[in-house]
């Protein structure tokens, strides 16, 4: 069977990074991965400059980032399963660090980790269900600035991590002999109050349901698909002084990815995919100005014969257009390329 590969570097809407896989538990016998993405985002946009007279150039916003995983799978009996994830499901990080530009020296950055525990229950050959609680701990910055106030920052506030947990259900329908497996996994929304140097902070990250799919369509081909949902329409980010950090808008944001994977040989398969998300054309918030995107991704890995494998991807997402919101500034044919890395073991 051919795997699904894939980097774990992600640029989605909101601030969806991971997409909160729990593939791993579907692996075979006792299984083990790591993973290592990096992205590195083009984004550019043309709006006032410090007196609010047009044509300045936001410069690059959006510096690159990091992602990494793990996750450890194992079989109990023959009933019952184990899983434990880590991930990093959410984030932002937009620094405008050209002179001129109206929002000169303002930025943000959100960082997250979460850790997942899995208990899957297997009711026959073919149908399982899963769940097990999920933690999300999370930190970040904000500051904010006028240039015609002069040189410095005018409003900044380092915000002290906090976690929350969460919860996942799912189940699962399999016949191993054609590669077939749907499954449906509930994640539930999550919530933090994080005490800043300033102001404090509130937010709310959404509740999501990822639907995977995937079945053999030729010997040692498989087509693959998933569509995420998450409801970022409810999302909040607030900072008690600051206000409304990150406007999502009234939109929840559905994600969708098919895909083709050949396995040429005993040791090596590789992928295709293409994901999209629609643009909704509403005005964005200045911390993530961008709207909707398609993406191209392939991917390759190698099996060793002592149950080994590494795979690797790359990808390149062509984020839609945007106009931000108060400012009015335009960001058009931005893009963001993402590698990845992973090391799995069989044992």
């Amino acid at each position: 069977m051919v795997p699904l590969l894939g980097t774990t570097a992600a640029y989605a809407g909101g601030m969806d990074r991971s997409g909160q896989s729990i593939t791993a538990l579907f692996e075979e016998g006792t299984y083990a991965e790591i993973s290592f993405g990096s992205v590195s985002p083009d984004v550019t946009g043309v709006g006032p400059n410090a007196l609010n007279q047009p044509g300045a150039s936001s410069g690059s916003v959006a510096p690159d980032y990091t992602q990494v995983g793990f996750a450890f799978k194992t079989d109990l009996n023959d009933d019952w399963s184990l899983a434990i994830i880590m991930d990093q499901p959410f984030g932002a990080n937009v620094d405008y660090a050209t002179p001129g530009y109206i929002v000169y020296e303002s930025g943000a950055e959100v960082k997250s980790t979460g850790f997942t525990i899995l208990a899957q229950y297997h009711v026959d050959d073919n149908v399982s269900v899963y769940g097990g609680p999920r933690m999300v701990r999370a930190s970040g910055f904000y500051q904010a600035n006028n240039p015609l106030n002069g040189p410095g920052v005018d409003y900044r506030s380092d915000y002290s991590s906090d976690s929350d947990v969460g919860f996942v259900l799912g189940a699962a329908y399999e016949i191993p002999e054609i590669a077939l497996r749907a499954a449906v996994t509930y994640s539930s929304e999550t919530s933090f109050e994080m005490d800043g140097t300033v102001g404090d902070l509130t937010a709310t990250m959404p509740q999501s349901v990822n639907v995977d799919f995937q079945t053999g369509i030729a010997a040692n081909t498989l087509a693959f698909a998933n569509i995420r949902w998450a409801e970022w329409s409810k999302a909040t980010v607030d900072d008690l002084i600051a206000g409304n950090l990150a406007d999502f808008g009234n939109e929840d944001v559905t994600t969708y990815t098919v895909g083709v994977g050949r396995r040429f040989s005993d040791n090596f398969a590789a992928q295709f995919a293409v994901s999209y998300e629609k643009d909704f054309g509403a005005a964005v918030s200045n911390l993530s100005p961008t709207d909707g995107y398609i993406s191209y991704s392939i991917g390759g890995a190698y099996t060793f014969t002592n149950g080994m494998e590494l795979s690797g991807g790359i990808r390149y997402v062509d984020l839609g257009d945007a106009t931000t919101e108060d400012i009015g500034s335009s960001f058009t044919d931005n893009s963001a390329t993402a590698i990845g890395l992973k090391l799995a073991y069989n044992y």
